[in-house]
């Protein structure tokens, strides 16, 4: 069963930080470029990071950029998201997903280009 085991999530204060973790199972991550994406209550889900297959191409939206570090480490097969400098309306469930192949993140904006996606977790930032 290919699926994502995510991690991370929790209760912060304003201006703090976490770290997302989603480890791949059943597939290796070597082959697939990765998103992050979000959904706040009442809101779309929008993709607010992505990686390239090696790592050397990222994207961000830029309601986080600067702020918010996509990586990953194809040996423990396992992407990351740091976020700092949280905000409130940072608040949402986020999700990584695997899109097939050796493609540019400009090209994976769209939900339909990730085949395989992670559980979610709960990001609050709430003082």
């Amino acid at each position: 069963q290919l699926q994502f085991v995510e991690s991370g999530g929790g209760l912060v204060q304003p201006g703090g930080s976490l770290r997302l973790s989603c480890a791949a199972s059943g597939f290796t991550l070597d082959d697939y470029a990765i998103g992050w994406f979000r959904q706040a209550p009442g809101k779309e889900r929008e993709r607010i990071s992505c990686i390239t297959t090696t790592g050397r191409s990222t994207k961000y939206a830029d309601s986080v950029k600067g702020r918010f570090t996509i990586s990953r480490d194809n040996a423990k097969n396992t992407v990351y998201l740091q976020m700092n400098s949280l905000k409130t309306e940072d608040t949402a469930i986020y999700y990584c997903a695997a899109a097939a192949g050796f493609r540019l993140c400009e090209y994976l904006h769209a939900e339909s280009e990730y085949g395989i996606w992670g559980q979610g977790t709960q990001v609050t930032v709430s003082s």
